[in-house]
């Protein structure tokens, strides 16, 4: 029996600690920071976010942390770019067992620039680098929850911790590939929710979807064009945890990123546009690292900046396509 401690219980925590329990032989005990959240799950097996789905196989809910990490085989995270760093050392002062760290959030961290796993090593110790991995790629949890076919990337710092997710959450209709470039894995999947709330923004001012196509395949050249700066693999930001997941949150209502642009185009505050979502948008929280990023390599990212200045500086959605449009033409490079 594998026993399995998640940390974080929003929709996607809850469908993969839901996707794991369902395998045989596993045990997973959720933790989050919400008793009310922890009772609902405990006594419905349900979750608010995702109705019409019930909760099999072994698992359990807490507000414990120490109870949900205690003896476990591994440890899975699904919490916010921003709230991964406070979790981890929360993590850090309970003691912890020699196990694999699986990061499934998106994001980099502002004002470091570290991806997410960069981060819990240094929170927790760079000895602990041969234990961490991260599971990204294009997802719903929607649809994940209700066993629609779904194809993603495991990665890590070593072979075994690879190994060990893919084998771990892999399931009839969930395959995960493996992928030895996590910090290519990790830069796609947090950077295309920019280019998402790109889209959204498009899609509201109703541009069409010539307009659509221009900025995503223009946002992952910007994409690609950071990332590689930042010693990623070019072919893994091709691949599904870059142009996969891209074209995912891009063009669904399903995403939050993109309904948050959607709601930005339509004139509506980002704050109220963030209430409404109701749920953390990370492509506004990246934005400020990709900023951050493109100063540090002297890159101009023009559609992610686009967007920074949308939800900081108050630019409007369309005087920014106004500027984008403006731009001196030059031989597209891919």
């Amino acid at each position: 029996m594998k026993k399995i401690g998640y940390l974080g219980m929003g929709a996607w925590g809850y469908c993969l600690a839901s996707l794991l329990a369902s395998k045989e032989g596993n045990e997973v005990i959720c933790w989050t920071t919400k008793p009310d959240l922890a009772e609902h799950l405990t006594k419905t097996k349900t979750h608010p976010l995702l109705p019409g789905h019930q909760t099999k196989g072994h698992i359990r809910f807490t507000t414990n942390m120490t109870e949900a990490l205690k003896d476990v085989d591994m440890i899975v995270e699904s919490v916010t770019s921003a709230g991964i760093r406070p979790v981890f050392e929360q993590v850090r002062s309970l003691g912890l067992p020699t196990c694999p760290i699986v990061t499934t959030s998106k994001g980099i961290e502002q004002d470091t620039g570290r991806i997410l796993s960069e981060v819990i090593i240094e929170i927790l110790g760079d000895h602990f680098r041969p234990f961490i991995g991260c599971l990204s790629g294009p997802s719903f949890a929607q649809e994940v929850i209700h066993g629609l076919p779904t194809s993603v990337v495991g990665s890590g710092y070593s072979a075994e911790v690879i190994h060990s997710i893919c084998s771990t959450f892999n399931t009839p209709s969930f395959r995960v590939y493996p992928n030895t470039d996590i910090l290519g894995v990790s830069f796609g999947g947090a950077l295309k929710n920019i280019i998402a709330i790109a889209c959204g923004i498009s899609d509201g001012l109703h541009l069409g979807s010539s307009s659509k196509a221009a900025l995503m395949t223009r946002g992952l050249h910007e994409i690609r064009k950071l990332a590689v700066a930042c010693g990623c693999k070019q072919e893994t930001i091709n691949g599904l945890s870059g142009m996969g997941d891209l074209c995912l949150t891009c063009s669904s209502s399903m995403s939050r990123n993109f309904r948050f642009g959607f709601l930005l185009a339509q004139g509506i505050s980002v704050q109220e546009a963030r209430q409404q979502i109701g749920m953390v948008v990370e492509g506004a929280y990246t934005s400020v690292s990709a900023q951050y990023l493109a100063k540090t390599h002297q890159i101009e990212l023009p559609i992610s900046t686009s967007i920074y200045q949308i939800i900081y500086q108050g630019l409007k959605p369309l005087e920014a396509v106004h500027a984008l449009m403006k731009r001196t033409i030059k031989e597209e490079h891919l």
